[in-house]
């Protein structure tokens, strides 16, 4: 295995025994070799070619042997957090701390507790898809004249995103909206995904009309297939939801617009 050298060390260890090994002075070695006199006598007072070790010679607790053994066990017993351990172990170990308990839990490898399978999150990354999945949302943006909503359009695959300023987030903006969308891309779309507002899909309040919404009927004009978000499920549109952010953030976070035609 190759030997680890310190990060300013001005020789290497065949250099270290070249000079053990020279019968010459060390004010001639040291111009020979461009090191400082001192450093060639300090290597060829030693007998290795190895950097001495740095750092603590001991680590410093105030936990005894016995007492990291009673932690040790009772964290792998019970698998409680940091905070209920140092709860339970006070009284039997006056001279527990918080920082002590945390070191004592890292140098035996169980400070970070097993995940469990029925309490971690279900949320699972994309199934694999081909180009013109398109996922739809809109955000609202505010300029001297009030404020307007942007309707964005970001493909899952190629991340091509589209973008445009409406004064209304009404029925018929979506569909105006997804119109621009078939316009702008270069390719065929196959599947778009929105959330459930007024622009895409009906409301409680219109569920029991028969009339279908302008922007269905848009993705039924080209064969699209028009999926929902559930509810309380943004993360399933997190790629619209995050470039809505980054579009804010260049824009009006950073830049004060006089008119929404600036924007």
């Amino acid at each position: 295995m190759a030997a680890v050298l310190h990060g300013s060390a001005p020789t290497t260890p065949r250099v270290r025994a070249e000079l053990q090994a020279a019968q010459t002075s060390s004010r001639a070695l040291a111009a020979q070799y461009g090191l400082n006199p001192k450093t060639v006598l300090k290597w060829r007072k030693r007998s290795v070619t190895v950097d001495a070790p740095m750092g603590p010679k001991s680590r410093s607790t105030v936990l005894t042997q016995a007492e990291e053994a009673i932690i040790v066990e009772f964290r792998r017993r019970t698998l409680l957090p940091l905070d209920d351990v140092m709860g339970c172990l006070r009284d039997a170990i006056p001279r527990l701390t918080r920082s002590a308990l945390h070191r004592c839990l890292v140098r035996h490898g169980i400070s970070r507790l097993p995940k469990d399978e029925n309490t971690s999150s279900k949320r699972k990354t994309f199934k694999e898809t081909k180009i013109g999945y398109v996922h739809i949302d809109s955000a609202q943006f505010r300029s001297a004249e009030g404020k307007t909503h942007m309707f964005l359009a970001i493909d899952r695959v190629s991340k091509f995103v589209y973008a445009e300023f409406h004064a209304t987030a009404e029925m018929a903006t979506g569909g105006a909206f997804m119109r621009g969308v078939l316009a702008a891309f270069p390719y065929q779309i196959h599947t778009v995904l929105t959330d459930n507002g007024v622009a895409f899909t009906k409301n409680a309040s219109t569920k029991w009309d028969g009339m279908r919404h302008v922007f269905d009927r848009v993705c039924d004009e080209h064969g699209i297939e028009h999926r929902l978000t559930k509810p309380y499920h943004p993360w399933t549109n997190g790629q619209a939801e995050r470039m809505n952010r980054t579009v804010k953030d260049a824009t009006v976070k950073a830049f004060h617009y006089e008119t929404t035609q600036a924007l």
